[in-house]
């Protein structure tokens, strides 16, 4: 068993539940009542959605590898799971710090549970 994999799974599973609950509330339920046109907002709305599986299904493959026996793929497999996130991670930061906010680092925090999925998946990739 790699540990590092599955407490990156875990988190992975937490990261996806947060996402679901409080992005349902403080993103998809403002994003569906306002005034933007109905083609556009749809769109986004399955964006919210494709990540929601997207987590799910990084987590549920971190987990898996995790418990597997190590084949040749297990490593090229958790470096990409461990760079997706650190994707999404760096995604966010440059979205938050381009827009000027005063303590930006806070204002849209889900750099802060991605980038742990990115350090424990890269650790137990090598």
């Amino acid at each position: 068993m790699n540990g590092w994999l599955l407490a990156a799974g875990v988190t992975t599973f937490g990261v996806a539940a947060v996402h679901v609950g409080a992005g349902h509330r403080d993103v998809v339920r403002p994003l569906l009542s306002c005034g933007l046109a109905d083609e556009p907002r749809r769109v986004l709305h399955a964006v919210w959605h494709m990540v929601s599986i997207d987590l799910v299904l990084s987590a549920a493959a971190l987990v898996h590898l995790a418990l597997a026996d190590a084949t040749p793929v297990t490593g090229p497999l958790a470096w990409f799971v461990a760079a997706h996130f650190a994707a999404y991670t760096v995604a966010f930061l440059a979205v938050t710090l381009s827009v000027g906010w005063s303590r930006p680092l806070l204002r849209l925090p889900q750099w802060i549970l991605l980038l742990p999925v990115a350090a424990l998946t890269a650790a137990g990739a090598g």
